[in-house]
C-alpha cells in the first residue's frame, strides 16, 4: 500500500465503461462517474479518493489489486454505462481488493430523466454494503441535486468533459456548455461555479485565455459575477473559488471561512483540502496548513507536484528554508516546464545564501521566453500575510539577480497592520478625489467620490470618463461604472503604503479583484 489504510472504508471509484453505440457518450459515463464521486466524498464515514487520481486509469488495463495499492483503498468501484436514446443500463460492482471478492454486482436500468434516481440508489448500495452511518446533514445533503433539468445536466456534463482538456479551444467549449446549462436552468448553482472556474483557469493558465476571446481583466471580473450567482445555491467547488478571490483580496481570514463552508458540504472534497492548507500557510499558520496539504495529498495522491510545491512553502513559512528548497527542487524534476516552480527556487536559493544557484533558476525562465518579473509583480501572486516572512523571500530573489521595478518599497505590503477598515476607507474616499497610475501602461487616471458614494473616472483608453457608485462592504469598497469594466462591479481591501510617495501617487493601494491599484489624495 502507497499509504495505510484509515480507521474507516476507504474507496476509489474508476471511470465507468463508455458501452454506448456512439463513442461521443463518453462524457455522460465520465460525468456519470464524477457524480458518484461526489456524493461519496460528502459521505464523512468514507474516505473517497479524489477523481483527478481515478482517472489516470481512464482507459487503461489495470487490475483492482493495482489500483488499491497505488491509492491507498481497501474498496474499488467499477462499472459501465451504456445509453441509447432514452434509455440507460449501468452495471456496477464493488470489490474487496484485499480479498479479490466481490461484495455486490448490479445492473441498473431506466429512463434518462431517472439518471439521479439511479445513481442514488448505487450509493446507497455502497453505504450498505460498507456498514457506513450516514448523519441527517449528510443524507439531506446527497439528496439534494444541482438541478432536475435533465437537459441542463446533460449540457453541464458535456462542459466538464471539455474543462479537464485543459486547451484553449476546450476552455471555450467548456463555458459555452455552462451557460446552455444556466439558460435551461437559470438556477442551477453548480454551472454558476463550473463558469467561474473555467474564469478562474484560464486567468491562472494564461496559455488557455485566447479561447475565450476575452481579456485576462474581463475574465477576473467575469470569475467574480458567476461566483455570486453560484453562491444561490452553493457547492463546495463554489466555495474554494471564493476564497481564491479573498485570498487574492488578502483576506485571509474570510478565505479560510469560506474553505469551512466548503468541508462542511463535502468532507472529501481534495480541492477544498489543498486549498485550505495553501490558505492557511499564507495566513501564517503553516503547521495547521502541512495537517490540511496531507490530507489532499492522501485523498489525491495523483496531485504530487502542487503538494510538493505548496507544502515547500510552508516549510519556508516555518524557516526551514533547506526543506523548502529540497521539495521545490522535487517539485521541478517532476514538472521542469513550469517556470513559476522555478522562480520559486530561485527565491529559496537566495534566502539560502546561494546566490549562483538562485541566479540559474532565473535564467531558465529567460529560456522559456519569459523574462523575470519585477519584485512586485512576483510578489503580488504570494498572498503573505507576514512582513518578516515576505521581506526573507523578497531578500532572495533580489539575489538571484530579479529586478527591484518601479514600486516605492519595492512591493506592495498588503499586511494587517496597514489595512483600513471600512469606516477608515469611506472617511478617506468618500468625499475625496484620488489619482494613480496604471502599472500596466504607466498611464494617469483620477476618480473623484461624492460624500453618498456617486464617483467620475478620468483616464485613458477607448473610455475616457464614466460615472458609477461605490458602496462599502464589510472592509472592502467596491465600486461599479456604467460603461467601464463591462459595467461590471469589483471590490478591494484599502491599505497604506509606508513607503509610497505622493509624486509615484502609491501612498496607498486597493488589493482588487483585479490586481493592485496604487493611488494617492489628490491635494
Amino acid at each position: 500500500m502507497a499509504f495505510p489504510l484509515p480507521d474507516k472504508p476507504s474507496i476509489a471509484v474508476l471511470p465507468f465503461v463508455n458501452m454506448s453505440e456512439d463513442p461521443k457518450q463518453e462524457y455522460f459515463s465520465d460525468g456519470m462517474t464524477e457524480d458518484l464521486i461526489t456524493d461519496l466524498s460528502k459521505i464523512s464515514g468514507l474516505l473517497v479518493i479524489a477523481r483527478n487520481s481515478t482517472f489516470t486509469y481512464k482507459g487503461k488495463p489495470v487490475k483492482v489489486k493495482q489500483v488499491a495499492e497505488e491509492l491507498g483503498v481497501r474498496y474499488v468501484l467499477e462499472g459501465s454505462v451504456r445509453r441509447a436514446d432514452d434509455e440507460i443500463r449501468i452495471n456496477a460492482q464493488l470489490i474487496d481488493a484485499l480479498s479479490g471478492n466481490h461484495l455486490w454486482a448490479e445492473r441498473y436500468d431506466g429512463k434518462t430523466d431517472r439518471i439521479f434516481a439511479l445513481q442514488d440508489q448505487i450509493t446507497q448500495k455502497i453505504v450498505s454494503a460498507l456498514a457506513v452511518k450516514l448523519t441527517g446533514t449528510e443524507e439531506q445533503i446527497i439528496a439534494q441535486k444541482g438541478t432536475d433539468n435533465i437537459a441542463a445536466y446533460d449540457a453541464y456534463l458535456e462542459g466538464m468533459d471539455h474543462y479537464y482538456r485543459y486547451t484553449p479551444d476546450s476552455s471555450a467549449k467548456a463555458a459555452a456548455f455552462f451557460k446552455k446549462a444556466i439558460e435551461l436552468d437559470p438556477n442551477y448553482g453548480q454551472a454558476y461555479a463550473a463558469l467561474a472556474s473555467v474564469h478562474s483557469l484560464v486567468t491562472l493558465n494564461t496559455a488557455l485565455l485566447p479561447g475565450l476571446k476575452i481579456s485576462w481583466l474581463e475574465a477576473r471580473l467575469r470569475m467574480r459575477e458567476y461566483i455570486q450567482m453560484a453562491m444561490k445555491k452553493p457547492t463546495s467547488s463554489a466555495y474554494a473559488v471564493s476564497s481564491e478571490m479573498y485570498l487574492n483580496r488578502r483576506q485571509h481570514k474570510e478565505a479560510i471561512s469560506e474553505l469551512e463552508r466548503g468541508l462542511s458540504l463535502n468532507p472529501n472534497s481534495a480541492a477544498c483540502h489543498g486549498d485550505m492548507g495553501f490558505t492557511l500557510t499564507w495566513a501564517g499558520k503553516p503547521k495547521e496548513g502541512i495537517e490540511y496539504l496531507n490530507k489532499w495529498i492522501r485523498l489525491d495522491p495523483r496531485a504530487r507536484y502542487r503538494y510538493l510545491r505548496w507544502t515547500s512553502w510552508a516549510h519556508f513559512w516555518m524557516g526551514e528554508t533547506a526543506e523548502a528548497a529540497n521539495l521545490s527542487e522535487q517539485a521541478l524534476r517532476l514538472n521542469p516546464e513550469n517556470l513559476s516552480a522555478a522562480v520559486e527556487l530561485a527565491g529559496f536559493y537566495g534566502a539560502l545564501g546561494r546566490d549562483q544557484d538562485a541566479r540559474a533558476m532565473l535564467e531558465i525562465r529567460k529560456k522559456g521566453a519569459l523574462p523575470p518579473d519585477e519584485l512586485w509583480q512576483v510578489l503580488r501572486q504570494n498572498p503573505f500575510s507576514d512582513r518578516t516572512v515576505a521581506d526573507r523571500y523578497a531578500r532572495g530573489l533580489l539575489k538571484a539577480g530579479l529586478p527591484p521595478g518601479k514600486v516605492s518599497g519595492g512591493y506592495f505590503p498588503a499586511f494587517k497592520e496597514n489595512q483600513l477598515t471600512g469606516e477608515e476607507i469611506k472617511k478617506l474616499l468618500f468625499g475625496s478625489k484620488i489619482t494613480g497610475i496604471n502599472l500596466s501602461d504607466g498611464q494617469q487616471w483620477w476618480t473623484d467620490h461624492k460624500k453618498n458614494g456617486e464617483c467620475t473616472w478620468r483616464g485613458s483608453g477607448p473610455i475616457s470618463s464614466d460615472t458609477g457608485m461605490s458602496r462599502i462592504e464589510g472592509d472592502m469598497i467596491c465600486s461599479q461604472y456604467q460603461k467601464r469594466l463591462w459595467a461590471l462591479e469589483y471590490c478591494g481591501t484599502v491599505f497604506r503604503n509606508p513607503g509610497g510617495k505622493h509624486g509615484s501617487k502609491d501612498e496607498y493601494f486597493l488589493c482588487s479583484d483585479i490586481g493592485p491599484i496604487p493611488f494617492s489624495l489628490v491635494k
